[in-house]
């Protein structure tokens, strides 16, 4: 499979965009910006069957929407970015299709690698990892190890993940540490769950995004995205560029975040901090 389709555009651009410089600065005098953006990536398949082209190949267009969200989310100084790029349902999909998404992933890696460790991003893998190739795994580990000092954006992918396994595997965690005498059932809160889930240390998602015009989350995050901002849009994967990030946030910036509080608790709560 020729993956020289992949790397046609250059990753952290080193020419500015006065426009786009401008639209980022006023993004960030609007209002908040999410601290974590989760994004499931969806409608590579759908993509590339309207422009009669294989599975594969629109997998292979995805790699320049997540050349570009990767740069806009450092540019504007966001903390966390998390791609679902593969689920635990995904390994039903055919092998052969597997095989080449794996591949795209290493020849990915090994060729962007330095370019994230340049632009201060820190890789971070969540996922029943044991189940990818070998390669992929110290294709994975290598980006990992030489970034884990970065301290600009964290970029977590995602990979043979699903929210359902790590709940799962954090009450297994917790149920072995219960059975070893180490914590009682008394000790099991938010937190003790927190602790074990994959995405420990991290901040939950506010804002999560989803492509291609679904309307679920498809088994993503399950436990951390409660109280995320849920933005839908019919855009396919390959085709999501900046542009439709800022239209995300900006819908974000709208939204009035109560967590179970009433406009007027929150209005007091503002006062008080001001």
């Amino acid at each position: 499979m020729d993956f020289s389709a992949a790397f046609t555009s250059r990753w952290f651009k080193s020419a500015s965009d006065p426009q786009d410089e401008h639209i980022r600065h006023t993004l960030k005098a609007t209002g908040d910006l999410p601290g974590h953006i989760a994004i499931i990536m969806d409608g590579n398949g759908r993509w590339a069957r309207q422009k009669g082209k294989t599975r594969i190949e629109g997998h292979i267009a995805g790699v320049d929407a997540v050349r570009d969200v990767v740069e806009a989310c450092a540019q504007l100084d966001i903390r966390y970015l998390t791609l679902f790029t593969f689920s635990t349902e995904n390994w039903k999909r055919p092998e052969k299709e597997i095989s080449s998404l794996m591949q795209l992933l290493i020849k990915v890696l090994q060729k962007e690698t330095r370019t994230l460790y340049r632009n201060n991003v820190r890789l971070h893998v969540i996922g029943n990892t044991s189940q990818l190739p070998k390669k992929v795994r110290e294709t994975l580990n290598e980006t990992v190890e030489l970034t884990k000092n970065n301290t600009g954006l964290t970029l977590c992918i995602a990979l043979s993940y699903s929210g359902k396994w790590d709940i799962l595997q954090a009450c297994k965690a917790i149920s072995r540490e219960i059975a070893a005498g180490e914590i009682s059932p008394d000790e099991i809160d938010e937190r003790l769950v927190d602790a074990f889930l994959s995405t420990r240390g991290m901040p939950e998602p506010e804002l999560l995004i989803r492509t291609s015009g679904e309307f679920r989350i498809s088994n993503f995050l399950l436990w951390q995205s409660a109280y995320s901002e849920i933005y839908f849009t019919n855009i396919y994967w390959p085709d999501f560029r900046r542009s439709q990030l800022y239209d995300a946030i900006r819908d974000f910036q709208k939204r009035e975040r109560r967590f179970g509080l009433t406009s007027e608790q929150l209005k007091d709560k503002k006062a008080l901090q001001d």
